[in-house]
């Protein structure tokens, strides 16, 4: 960051990464190809290049201050070999899926101002994004051109403070999903950018001087519900959706070294489109709940224990399958000086059994006469225990 003047700061940032990925796995087994079996493999190598420039003042008139943030950027994604590929023994590859050079570049401006004037607090907020999508498939012989969509999203925010002790607000904006570069440059650019809306409707309070207390009411409203199909390597469009909700959350300090959260979300997610009975989406939940204590104590001993729980959920649209819940504990305990820190992390405590992963799909095991649809799953971590030592230099 330069530091202009008392009331202007300017920040650029450049960053490079890159990963190289390789997963083999089997989600249906032996259904679609009874003899080898259906083991896919993901691989690709992705470099990522970019830039982020902001620029930050401050003003005040009379009794009118005023903040301004304005910023341009873009994101480079440079897919290598993006291959999903049919294989047998994680060597040999029988046929390919999808194999291809993938270029996705993302510009973007923005400005942001925050007006604060009495109790008032009002943001507003304009972002432009420009999508250049290209897909060298090398699986064809003639290429589809590249594609591009630019959107724009606004937001508009209001804040006021009744007391010392309340806050109330309400938050509105639209924003957008982005797509698959494959899809969109086979699909010649249809539903590149689907928009998404959403508002909140919320309060803070401060009930006492230990206790703070947050709840919100939320919409969320998205013109299109992709959903990723991995075996296949397509993104299917599933619809218009709407998620209603409430959320909760308070935090609270027991002593001076003993704190306590929770954060409660309830949630309804439905399909538009789709006859009542029928318009759950598949997976999205629908109660969920984070919290637990923490300490941290003068003489050097710290730690939390902390859970987080998902309520059982659709699986299909029907809600004829469900997706089991689950709640998990962890607790980590540490003793920590200046030179070094000792502990014990352990996930899981209780050990109960859940599933981390889930989906409801067709799957045949070998030898097995006809296909069956049920829920797959991934298992979570059992009870596990590890210790760590860091020194401090």
């Amino acid at each position: 960051a330069s530091y202009l003047s008392p009331s202007t700061t300017f920040e650029n940032q450049f960053y490079y990464s890159y990963y190289n990925f390789n997963l083999h796995s089997n989600f249906t087994f032996f259904l679609n190809d009874p003899i080898n079996g259906d083991q896919i493999r993901q691989r690709e190598g992705r470099n990522i290049f970019g830039y982020h420039s902001k620029l930050h003042t401050k003003s005040a008139f009379r009794n009118l201050t005023l903040e301004s943030v304005y910023g341009a950027g873009f994101r480079l994604d440079q897919t290598k070999n993006s291959e999903l590929s049919h294989t047998i023994n994680r060597n040999t590859v029988l046929s390919y899926t999808q194999f291809g050079d993938i270029k996705e570049l993302n510009g973007f401006v923005y400005a942001d101002e925050t007006f604060l004037i009495g109790k008032w607090a009002i943001n507003t907020g304009l972002r432009l994004d420009n999508f250049v999508f290209n897909y060298n498939d090398k699986l064809l012989a003639a290429q589809l051109p590249r594609q591009n969509e630019a959107i724009l999203s606004p937001k508009i925010s209001l804040q006021y403070t009744i007391d010392n002790h309340t806050q109330v607000y309400v938050k509105t904006g639209k924003g957008f999903h982005s797509n698959d570069a494959r899809v969109v440059v086979f699909n010649r650019g249809q539903q590149i950018l689907p928009a998404a809306y959403g508002a909140d409707l919320g309060v803070m309070l401060k009930p006492a001087p230990r206790l703070f207390i947050n709840a919100a009411l939320w919409y969320l409203y998205l013109q299109q519900e992709f959903v990723y199909v991995g075996d296949e390597g397509v993104v299917e469009p599933s619809g218009k959706t709407r998620r209603i909700g409430v959320d909760l959350g308070a935090r609270y300090q027991l002593t001076n070294w003993l704190f306590a959260d929770a954060n409660f979300n309830l949630s309804k997610p439905r399909s538009i489109e789709e006859s009542k009975g029928n318009d759950f989406i598949p997976l999205a939940p629908t109660f969920t709940s984070t919290g637990g204590v923490s300490w941290k104590a003068t003489n050097g001993i710290n730690g939390s224990l902390r859970y987080r729980h998902m309520s059982d959920r659709a699986a299909n649209e029907d809600k004829s399958v469900i997706a089991q819940g689950y709640t998990v504990t962890d607790l980590s305990l540490n003793y920590t000086n200046r030179r070094y820190e000792i502990g014990i992390a352990i996930e899981n405590l209780f050990d109960v059994k859940w599933n981390e992963t889930q989906f409801n799909t067709e799957s045949r095991l070998k030898n097995e006469p006809t296909p069956t649809n049920e829920i797959h799953f991934t298992p979570g971590v059992p009870f596990f225990a590890r210790l760590k030592l860091a020194v401090f230099f």
